[in-house]
Parts: structure tokens; C-alpha cells; sequence
């Protein structure tokens, strides 16, 4: 359980270190700020259970959603690649693609305790 807590803050410095270097601490402040998303174990009964599985349990844990996480995550790849004039774009893909990669982070993490 510590564990699996630990690495929801592990993961994103890690991973913002190694691609992100030159903002690692926005990037992973950003990615650890996805874990918001699990104030949708509040709506489940009981609030915790140590053997569910979250994912496809929790509305915003569910296939679908995931889904849209890895649209928004290469969506905004896409944007931050394609040589574009406005800064304004840039700057909001960026953020997007932090925040989807977290989202996308979290549902590998949870999705663990799923399988082990």
C-alpha cells in the first residue's frame, strides 16, 4: 500500500527528470497533481477496499477514460511537435501532455495492483 502510494510520487519526478529535465519540477508537479482523480473513490462503497481494483471501477478510471488520457496525451504530442507560430498553443500543449501522462501514469499504477 506505502508502496503504491510512494511510487504515484516516484513515477512523475522520475519520468520529468528524464524528459523534461529543464522543468522537471513543473512537469512533475503537474503530473502529481493528476492524483486529484482518485476523489472519485469518494462516490464508491465502501470508500476503500485493499483487493479492489480500481481500474474499470471508478468512474474516472474506467476503460473509456483511459482511452481519452492517451488521445490527450498524443494529441498534444502531436501539437508540441508540428512546427507551430503561436506560443499560446505550445504553452497549453504542454501542460495538457503533463497532466495526460500523469492521468496515464496513475491508471499504469492502479492497474498494477490489478494484476500482482
Amino acid at each position: 500500500m506505502m508502496l503504491h502510494i510512494a511510487l504515484h510520487f516516484i513515477c512523475p519526478i522520475l519520468i520529468a527528470l528524464v524528459f523534461y529535465r529543464s522543468v522537471w519540477k513543473k512537469a512533475s508537479s503537474w503530473m502529481i497533481a493528476t492524483m486529484l482523480i482518485d476523489l472519485d473513490h469518494l462516490l464508491a462503497s465502501p470508500i476503500y477496499d485493499p483487493n479492489r481494483c480500481s481500474i474499470n471501477f471508478h468512474p474516472l478510471h474506467q476503460y473509456e477514460m483511459i482511452a481519452v488520457y492517451a488521445v490527450l496525451f498524443l494529441a498534444s504530442s502531436f501539437l508540441l511537435w508540428k512546427k507551430t507560430k503561436e506560443n499560446g498553443i505550445k504553452k497549453n500543449s504542454r501542460y495538457l501532455q503533463w497532466i495526460s501522462l500523469g492521468l496515464l501514469i496513475h491508471m499504469a499504477l492502479d492497474a498494477s495492483d490489478c494484476w500482482f
